[in-house]
């Protein structure tokens, strides 16, 4: 197995799509957010290799991937996280993602439920409209003109170290900006913002999120769930969780003196806590009835036992 540090790399659809790949085991995909890539994560592939095989993939558009003029709505990206693992070879996945990639996570499970054993949310988009200016201002017209200008050679260093000596600093309104300092240094790419600037089209607009899955919250009661957050999240509130689904194998943890990063913030805790909630809820079995008999009853039904109706089983099944 190569190092976690090692990039592989896939052609699928002709694209060049970067991921890194460690351990043994239960597959966990790692799904990384908005403008950032799969180096957000190094800090719990370790452990979590030690009990799983960890597939942590640049979306398209980020990191070592390409970054075509193509498709980057979350449909398309649950598409493309559902071919690399057809690729690999593999079926099943627990899928964990942060910010954005829990928004890809939710499409993954809501397209594939059949190959999706549990999900795992951090800091997710898609439970709520608040988000922090910064990206909305990505939808504004001219900004990427703006970017460019801002991320400008001459200037870049020193706004990119600014930001890094003040995520030193006890602050909790600046403990992310050593990440965000990685992602403005990204934005030089002319690539890499014209891909932003289309994802987050998909997503949200100057007024915020306008795309959400609690719509269809309720058909997570058929797989468990665990969402976490940072108390400090500067970027999506952490008052997005109680938005989340909650059901017999659903749990929300919010890490005290965390910002939007989780899982740098506390990497060996947040390990610790994914480990616990995998090993401790059996993976989701897809029933085609069940999920049938969901989607026809609906959320308002959704504190009542979902019986089968027909197809795959006759007998009543309680989820």
């Amino acid at each position: 197995m190569e190092k976690v540090e090692d990039i592989q790399y896939l052609v699928v659809h002709g694209y060049r799509r970067a991921f890194r790949i460690s351990g043994s085991g239960p597959a966990v995909l790692l799904i990384h957010g908005l403008a950032c890539d799969s180096s957000t994560w190094l800090d719990v592939i370790p452990k979590l290799s030690e009990h799983f095989t960890v597939i942590a993939p640049d979306l398209l558009g980020h990191g070592e991937s390409d970054k075509p003029d193509a498709d980057y709505s979350l449909g398309g990206y649950a598409n493309g996280m559902r071919d690399l693992l057809t690729v690999l070879g593999i079926d099943k996945v627990t899928v964990v993602g942060h910010s954005f990639g829990g928004g890809v996570a939710m499409q993954f499970a809501y397209q594939f439920p059949d190959r999706t054993e549990r999900v795992v949310l951090v800091s997710t988009g898609g439970l709520g409209r608040e988000v922090t200016p910064l990206i909305r201002l990505l939808t504004v017209p001219g900004s990427s003109a703006a970017l460019a200008v801002a991320t400008f050679r001459p200037w870049r260093p020193l706004v990119a170290g600014g930001m890094r000596a003040l995520a030193k600093t006890p602050l909790r309104v600046t403990r992310d900006l050593d990440e965000v300092a990685r992602i403005y240094e990204s934005l030089a790419d002319p690539a890499a913002r014209t891909a932003v600037q289309r994802v987050t089209s998909h997503v949200l607009n100057w007024k915020g999120q306008f795309v959400t899955m609690t719509d269809r919250s309720y058909l997570a009661r058929l797989m468990p769930v665990l969402v976490v957050w940072g108390r400090d999240d500067m970027v999506i509130p952490s008052a997005h969780s109680e938005a989340a689904p909650t059901h017999g194998s659903s749990d929300v943890h919010v890490f005290d003196d965390s910002g939007h990063f989780p899982h740098k913030d506390h990497p060996e805790e947040f390990s610790r806590l994914v480990t616990e909630f995998i090993e401790d809820n059996p993976p989701a079995q897809y029933h085609r009835g069940r999920w049938r008999a969901l989607l026809r009853r609906g959320d308002q039904y959704a504190l009542e036992p979902v019986p089968v109706l027909g197809g795959d089983d006759v007998t009543p099944a309680v989820v």
